[in-house]
């Protein structure tokens, strides 16, 4: 499915989650990877702000791209955020969403 870059450069966003492993099943414990680098994944909750709205987003990134020491509250800077549509059947259910993907995250002094 195609994903959608997503312009960030006139918000203010800050980490609301600290990273968490990105999990492929719950069950075993196993750890998703990046298909192209093989680096594991972690889930951080981002809170972006911009035009007077804010959203909360779920963001993975590859552990590569993660800085050291990031916190509740802190302001960081986004780098290659996209957004791609999903679409899956769950027990007999239909469900779907959109998930997000950032390359990296930086530390803003």
């Amino acid at each position: 499915m195609p994903s959608f870059k997503i312009d960030v450069s006139t918000a203010v966003v800050f980490v609301a989650t600290t990273p968490e492993p990105k999990l492929v099943n719950k069950k075993t414990g196993e750890r998703a990877v990046d298909r192209e680098t093989d680096a594991p994944l972690s889930t951080v909750g981002l809170l972006v702000s911009d035009e007077g709205d804010g959203n909360l987003y779920q963001v993975t990134i590859p552990e590569t791209g993660l800085p050291e020491g990031l916190t509740p509250g802190m302001p960081v800077s986004v780098i290659g955020l996209k957004a791609r549509d999903w679409e899956n059947t769950f027990n007999g259910e239909k469900r779907h969403g959109i998930a997000f993907r950032a390359a990296a995250l930086t530390t803003v002094a």
